[in-house]
């Protein structure tokens, strides 16, 4: 007996994201306090612009937001768009903290960047940003009281 043809899933005509440069972002639902938003980003990948390899690293973000904050979605298809593209470490580090600082302003702006090992040498870049005039709070030691 025949084998009956196998249904596949219909492609959808336009996928339902795409990589983007658009950074879109959102009003800071707290603008009165500084605190802490935090993106953790572990598989980010471009090209080495010299051999057309493969680069991969693991970005952390953290932002302390004046009036607007990152919206995820975005930021997920702004890391996409690097996928095709060769650069090396530092520029697209900078790159991508430029992008956020032009995109939403804040206060603060910390990008570390952990470059997987190429050629026995892994990479670390961090980039700062610190809005004119904006100082962190004192950092505040809560004292644990010992043990009885």
């Amino acid at each position: 007996m025949p084998k009956p043809p196998t249904r596949q899933r219909p492609k959808p005509a336009v996928p339902p994201s795409a990589p983007s440069r658009e950074l879109q972002a959102f009003p800071n639902p707290a603008p009165e306090r500084d605190y802490l938003i935090r993106f953790d980003v572990p598989e980010f990948t471009c090209l080495c612009p010299l051999t057309g390899q493969p680069d991969f690293a693991h970005f952390s973000i953290e932002i302390v937001a004046h009036g607007l904050c990152v919206e995820t979605k975005s930021l997920k298809q702004y890391f996409w768009s690097f996928r095709n593209e060769g650069a090396f470490h530092e520029k697209v580090t900078n790159t991508i903290a430029s992008d956020i600082v032009a995109a939403i302003d804040p206060r603060f702006l910390r990008i570390h960047a952990d470059w997987f090992v190429r050629g026995g040498i892994r990479t670390f870049v961090t980039v700062e940003h610190r809005r004119k005039g904006w100082k962190p709070a004192p950092k505040v030691d809560l004292h644990t009281p010992p043990s009885a």
